[in-house]
């Protein structure tokens, strides 16, 4: 068998198999008489169809001999024959087998050209009335245009899956839209890589210092940005990285950047003197924020009010007494629209949220309660006894006429509730946030709750921060430690951790443990020996369910990356009859625990009878099926069972071991983290007390005791780039 990367061209004889939704098929191809089993991101091809293909030769274990196809050039059939077969198989809507053979014998040879360009014509045929040949030239237009796109793409080897989001977004329209600007590529719902529409535009001749191409590199900078979560970017420094990466002159620079900003591509925004720049999507988000807040600010009350008697009914049914602060944390939340409840672990923030919640009740209110992951809303739900929501399921996922995932809740349909409590606000980002409060009238009263010494969002912003030290907001932070919380060595070292103090690390009677290694070698070993035999033994874990590893980076050798294979290979190894899928990181195997790794509204799950769509960013998930006919698997997200065509596994990552960034808002059982040399930008203190306090009975730290007071001594706060906070303090 021939491998290596090679070309085959032939007609296809019979389409096997496709997934609509990305375009993956499965096909036999008649090449110079030798049939041939094709796979691969193909699109809407069609039986008769020529194929020019690039690709290797596989061997499937249940199908045997297989060319995987990575890029694919379509041409129309070119003999009476294949014409018939591909017209015939439904190419185009409305031409069945019949009719397909009345009109190859009309126009023999020439039919697709007539379809093409001369659609009219077809009414020359028996039984095609005006009427049909003007449905039949519709539908040929859009056919011809998602070929011609297919085409146009893969000579610069851009696979099929992008022509088809190309053809969704643009319609027939997409070819003259991408001649006269290749970077639209770039754009939302496409998300080409700049540098391959930048290979386009260099063939249609557009300049380096053309504002289109210039513009775009900018856009592309800070949506990269966006990602390493900063809302906006210095005018220096978006500077300092365009030039040299466009190779263009910073006058070339100021010109387009005047242009964007006159034409509203970006926005400006000055803060102490300096200038910032927004994608239109971060500065509408953050100053709709801020204007927002301002408005709910005005319509609450400027002061508290004395609720002491309602708080004391509360005492007596429950059997607790509150402490000063959480009195007055209730007095403010139920006197005034807008507050933040902040503290850290073991203050009774849970308690001080429930009393909120019970008077709320009491007094008639329609309290509603959301957090932004599911395993943050389950226990937001688990601890307050109160039905919890993620955030997007609040406010309900649905479709525009452009097939756009939206929110269905907005200023047109404000959540049906008088209170609504967010739980975990660190993990909120600015753009979620913004669709919230949308969401919310002007009448609700807003509670917003959480711990701002945990790193901020994974989204950019940093929200929580911002909103506490703009002091736009009231805001009451609980700081007692509670007896009994004061028994958790967890508790104690975390509030230790984030006051500068080094975590006391001798204790071998408590549930926060300290095993020194200095090999790396040793520490996996010790890493996976607690984790497979010694945890589970002892406290009856299970090693997937109950135990999390979690770590600072996704590199190196105690990185995401390499444990996860590691404890793959040990936990979930491969077995003759467990199905598997070799993926460019990982092999996913049934069986899996894997997480999800970018907001992805178009993935439909079904619990029971209920179906909705949608799995977010930091979902965790178990593999329970991979069918390789139809290159797709099964997961299973907390009950909820999302279907995943092969071509978006990548959005899955092995989630044995997780970063410290994706556990947030979740906790587990166990926790066990390694914390030796390397990573030395992710050893700060705020790292190091967000995963400590993801362990909800029992914490592991293995590596160096060195290490881990370098990450104390490293106040250094998460840096991010945003203006919000400065928007607050101008209301």
């Amino acid at each position: 068998m021939q491998t290596g990367v090679l070309h085959i061209e032939g007609a296809v004889e019979t389409v096997l198999f496709r997934n609509e939704s990305n375009g993956y098929a499965v096909l036999d191809l008649d090449a110079g008489g030798e049939l041939i089993t094709v796979v691969g991101s193909l699109g809407e091809v069609e039986e008769g169809e020529i194929l020019i293909l690039e690709g290797s030769y596989e061997t499937h274990r249940k199908f045997g001999t297989q060319f995987h196809a990575e890029y694919c050039e379509r041409k129309l059939p070119d003999t009476v024959v294949n014409i018939e077969k591909y017209l015939a198989s439904g190419a185009i809507k409305g031409i069945g087998p019949a009719l397909a053979k009345r009109i190859v014998n009309v126009f023999g040879a020439a039919t697709l050209d007539i379809i093409e360009n001369a659609p009219y014509r077809l009414s020359e045929v028996r039984g095609i009335s005006q009427k049909k040949c003007d449905e039949i030239a519709d539908e040929a237009r859009k056919l011809f245009s998602l070929r011609l796109i297919m085409s146009f793409l893969s000579q610069y080897e851009i696979k099929s899956s992008y022509a088809m989001k190309v053809y969704r977004k643009f319609s027939t329209d997409a070819m003259e839209l991408i001649k006269n600007d290749p970077y639209i590529l770039c754009g939302d719902r496409i998300e080409l890589e700049f540098e391959k529409a930048d290979s386009i535009a260099h063939d249609l001749r557009i300049a380096k210092n053309d504002n289109k191409r210039v513009i775009a590199g900018m856009q592309y900078i800070l949506r990269a940005n966006a990602a390493n979560g900063h809302s906006c970017l210095p005018l220096s420094v978006l500077l300092k990285l365009t030039t040299p990466a466009l190779d263009i002159s910073e006058q070339d620079f100021y010109s387009s950047y005047n242009a964007a900003l006159d034409d509203n591509d970006l926005f400006e925004y000055i803060k102490n003197d300096r200038e910032y720049v927004y994608l239109p999507d971060y500065y509408y988000a953050e100053q709709f924020i801020a204007d927002r807040i301002h408005v709910l600010r005005d319509f609450s009350s400027p002061e508290d009010f004395n609720y002491d008697s309602m708080i004391d009914i509360e005492e007596e049914e429950h059997g607790i007494s509150y402490e000063t602060l959480q009195r007055q944390a209730i007095t403010t939340a139920i006197s005034r629209g807008l507050m933040v409840l902040t503290g850290g672990p073991g203050t009774g923030k849970t308690t001080t949220l429930n009393a909120i919640i019970s008077i709320f009740e009491k007094m008639g209110n329609r309290v509603l309660l959301a957090a932004p992951t599911g395993r943050a809303a389950k226990r937001m739900s688990d601890l307050t006894g109160y039905e919890a929501k993620t955030i997007h399921r609040l406010l309900e996922v649905v479709y525009d006429m452009g097939d756009t995932p939206i929110f269905a809740h907005n200023e047109n349909n404000p959540l049906d509730c008088d209170v609504l409590v967010i739980d975990e606000m660190s993990m909120v980002d600015s753009i979620l946030f913004e669709k919230l409060l949308r969401a919310v009238r002007l009448g609700c009263k807003l509670i917003m709750v959480g711990d701002f010494h945990q790193l901020p969002s994974v989204g950019a912003g940093n929200l929580l921060e911002d909103i506490i030290h703009s002091q736009a907001v009231p805001v009451v932070e609980l700081t007692e430690i509670f007896r009994q919380a004061r028994k958790s060595c967890i508790i104690t070292n975390a509030h230790k951790i984030v006051s500068g103090e080094y975590p006391d690390l001798s204790r071998t009677d408590s549930d926060f443990f300290f095993m020194r290694r200095d090999d790396y070698e040793k520490a996996l070993d010790l890493i996976v020996d607690l984790t497979r035999r010694r945890l589970p033994n002892a406290y009856g874990y299970s090693p997937t369910e109950d135990i999390q590893i979690i770590t600072p980076s996704r590199k190196g050798t105690v990185g995401t990356i390499e444990l996860n294979k590691l404890l793959q290979a040990k936990l979930n190894p491969p077995e003759k009859d467990k199905r598997e899928y070799r993926g460019f990181v990982y092999t996913y195997r049934v069986g899996d625990k894997v997480m999800q790794t970018r907001n992805n509204y178009d993935i439909v799950w079904s619990r029971g009878s209920e179906q909705g769509a949608g799995i977010f960013n930091g979902d965790i998930g178990k593999i329970i099926s991979i069918d390789l006919a139809a290159q797709s698997a099964k997961v299973d997200f907390d009950g909820r069972e999302a279907s995943y065509p092969f071509d978006i596994l990548p959005q899955l990552e092995l989630a044995y071991a997780i970063t410290v960034h994706k556990s947030q808002g979740c906790e587990f059982e166990a926790v066990i983290m390694p914390v030796m040399g390397g990573f030395e930008k992710l050893s700060y203190r705020n790292l190091l007390y967000t995963a400590v306090t993801r362990a909800k009975k029992l914490l592991i730290l293995v590596g160096s005791e060195e290490k881990i007071h370098k990450m104390v001594d490293n106040d250094r706060r998460t840096r991010r780039y945003t203006c919000l906070r400065e928007m607050l303090k101008k209301g």
